[in-house]
């Protein structure tokens, strides 16, 4: 059985989690910044990933910062931004060779710490101000990225139905920002908003690999340490909303397809009791293959091209997503709908549970063969402030019967049906 060994250290203004694991033969550092979702913030927060990866005060160039990481024998660095309920997060992370399978004298390790560090809390600047031509260059790359994202219509609709189900809330607010924020963007409150986040987010330094006979809360020393003043310990809560009357919104544009994505309120989060219950409804109703929408809408009905569901934990919502034919909304909606109320009425057998029983430790399991994915299942352990071991997980999930799950199937609530079509109902491009 693969097991979470998580060494927790409380260091200067943030958090080391040590994680021995003998598995992989590379080094994994993530660092994880986290701050409330802010509408006033959101756009400088997704711009900050493409600056902070152009250059540091010691590699002050693209090509300096390539070759420094060439020269750490191929490391690869990344970061990025997403949120979690109505937390943002912005993930750093890096990939590192393990100094055992080298045949060199360097410590690669250190070097890699240092690099690491020297990205995150030492950008190139001057005089309290990013590269403007950087800046400039960077704000023109996140604009076509969200042009992008609306030319994607499923990602549209996505963005959509939480635009109108959550509007009220901080969860709606678009993760890579609003380019009618960029023009108020400067080179120097760009990094004003930086030294902010570094003071203020809460702070998770995630190093995973094998480290025999190696110290290394010794190794790291000082690089990540931050004045103590910031928000580690903030408790993270997100309110839960409950639905008096549900919601229709059709949009219409010139498509092909039209997407149909209705969503809920499930009332269940990551830390709760009746989370895994959640975990089996979800893939009986609708996230495999062998779920009720993919055989009942698409197979039996051929009503979509696709459909399925997924829900976000740490908010409590759960997602229906179809691609149908603008004619066929009415039929559609009702289908799914009723895929649902069979949820609720127990309308499914002991063997498609043990089938979503199955696909979910399967799915578990190929997520901890992945490095990065086995440092998510701990980082979303760490902000619900709940731990699950593996077997843990494992047990309660094969411990859901089928009255857990028509419980679950009845506390859900639809909050909002949202469905993007053609112009005029009809098909066109």
């Amino acid at each position: 059985m693969i097991d979470l060994n998580e060494r927790t250290i409380d260091k200067k203004g943030y958090r080391l989690h040590i994680v021995e694991n003998k598995k992989f033969k590379t080094i994994h550092i993530i660092a994880k910044f986290r701050s409330p979702l802010s509408r006033d913030s959101i756009t400088k927060r997704a711009l900050l990933p493409f600056v902070l990866q152009q250059g540091t005060e010691r590699y002050p160039t693209l090509n300096a910062f390539h070759r420094a990481l060439d020269d750490l024998y191929g490391a690869t660095f990344s970061i990025d931004g997403t949120k979690k309920g109505e937390q943002h997060i912005l993930t750093a992370r890096m990939t590192l060779a393990n100094q055992t399978y080298l045949s060199t004298n360097e410590n690669i390790l250190k070097q890699g710490l240092t690099f690491f560090s020297d990205t995150l809390f030492r950008p190139k600047q001057e005089n309290g101000s990013f590269d403007p031509k950087i800046v400039a260059k960077e704000k023109q790359t996140l604009k076509q990225k969200i042009a992008a994202m609306a030319d994607d219509k499923m990602r549209y609709a996505n963005t959509r139905i939480v635009d109108e189900m959550c509007k009220d809330e901080p969860y709606h607010i678009h993760v890579h920002g609003y380019p009618e924020d960029l023009n108020d963007i400067s080179e120097k409150n760009l990094y004003q908003y930086y030294t902010e986040m570094l003071e203020h987010d809460a702070l998770d330094l995630y190093i995973m690999g094998d480290f025999d006979s190696i110290d290394l809360d010794q190794l790291i020393g000082n690089l990540f340490d931050r004045d103590d003043k910031n928000k580690q310990d903030e408790e993270v809560t997100t309110d839960d909303h409950f639905v008096e009357q549900s919601n229709e919104v059709i949009e219409e544009q010139h498509v092909q397809q039209g997407k149909l994505h209705l969503g809920f309120r499930t009332h269940t989060k990551f830390a709760d009791h009746d989370y895994p219950a959640l975990q089996v409804f979800n893939a009986i109703f609708g996230g495999f293959p062998s779920s009720k929408l993919f055989i009942n809408v698409r197979e039996k009905n051929s009503l979509a091209y696709y459909a399925a569901s997924q829900f976000e934990s740490h908010k409590g919502l759960l997602f229906v997503f179809s691609g149908i034919a603008p004619k066929d909304f009415e039929q559609a909606k009702a289908i799914i709908l009723e895929q649902m109320e069979a949820m609720r009425k127990g309308d499914f057998t002991e063997e498609q549970i043990s089938e979503a029983k199955r696909l979910i430790i399967n799915q578990y399991k190929e997520t901890l063969d992945d490095p990065f994915g086995m440092i998510e299942v701990m980082y979303n352990q760490n902000i619900a402030n709940t731990s699950r071991s593996v077997a843990e997980f494992i047990e309660e999930i094969n411990d859901v019967g089928m009255n857990a799950i028509i419980k679950m199937a009845n506390k859900l609530e639809l909050d909002t049906v949202y469905f993007l079509t053609a112009k005029g109902g009809q098909d066109n491009e």
